[in-house]
């Protein structure tokens, strides 16, 4: 019944906040009735209050959890800023997700580093830009282990680094995003870099989606109880997006790197 109310729940929130919010705590009675641990979530799941917390939780170098549309590809992604990458957080995503760890950065510095698009022709039905994977050269042994590909995200995250610092091909996979953010296109690559710059961080951020213990990919009735049990923020793209457009943030490409730049 929990996992049922939920999925109907977040259904409804883009229609209608108000019985989104209704449907919610009827999930969470139910929850209680039926002995359901209760929630150890730094936020309610989902709208506004749940981008605020992912911004804050962000920026204290946590991971949080972004989920998509349904219609899209209905699947929740754990995202952090990749400057704050150790051994401990990719340890934790490896183990927790599909293991492909990726790392959107502006057009501008992709084109620094020389990585370009990872093949001429984008086949992906979602258009998500690939460039040539990289590993980072320094300190480094063979670029898989969870030390390694956090040294490689920090080193991208470091304005300092150079394209002769990686080699490629690697085990992690930078991601050109949109100029225009999540209102041009809704994806992950594109929250994540909004995120970032929201959060007035490096803009470079790491995702890697949510799976089940059996390999299948974790829906929103999976991803509740799971940030319940790691005390992960949960939040989604359209809430991103109307955090955006109720406060007017600016996010025409460089324009918004100016007004987000770290200080």
């Amino acid at each position: 019944f929990y996992a049922i109310l939920l999925s109907m729940a977040l259904t409804r929130r883009h229609a209608d906040a108000m019985l989104w919010r209704r449907w919610l705590s009827l999930s969470y009675i139910f929850a209680c009735v039926f002995n359901v641990t209760p929630s150890t979530m730094p936020a309610e799941p989902f709208g506004r209050r749940s981008v605020i917390a992912a911004i804050e939780a962000l920026q204290a170098g946590k991971v949080v959890v972004v989920t998509d549309d349904e219609s899209r590809e209905n699947e929740g992604d754990l995202i952090m800023a990749a400057q704050f990458a150790s051994p401990e957080t990719i340890g934790f995503i490896v183990r927790h997700s599909s293991g492909v760890i990726c790392t959107p950065l502006p057009g501008e510095r992709l084109d620094e580093l020389r990585l370009p698009p990872m093949v001429s022709n984008n086949e992906d039905p979602k258009q998500t830009a690939f460039t040539l994977s990289v590993d980072y050269k320094v300190g480094t042994t063979t670029g898989i282990s969870a030390a390694d590909r956090a040294a490689t995200l920090r080193a991208l995250a470091d304005a300092s680094s150079t394209a002769e610092d990686f080699q490629r091909p690697g085990h992690i996979f930078p991601l050109r995003p949109r100029a225009g953010g999540v209102l041009e296109r809704d994806g992950h690559t594109e929250a994540t870099m909004d995120f970032m710059r929201l959060a007035r961080l490096s803009p470079c951020g790491v995702l890697c989606e949510v799976v089940n213990d059996d390999g299948s990919m974790a829906r929103v009735p999976d991803l509740i109880p799971f940030c319940e049990r790691h005390g992960l923020v949960l939040t989604s793209i359209a809430d991103l997006i109307a955090y955006i457009r109720e406060n007017d943030v600016a996010i025409d490409g460089p324009a918004l790197h100016t007004r987000f730049a770290t200080s």
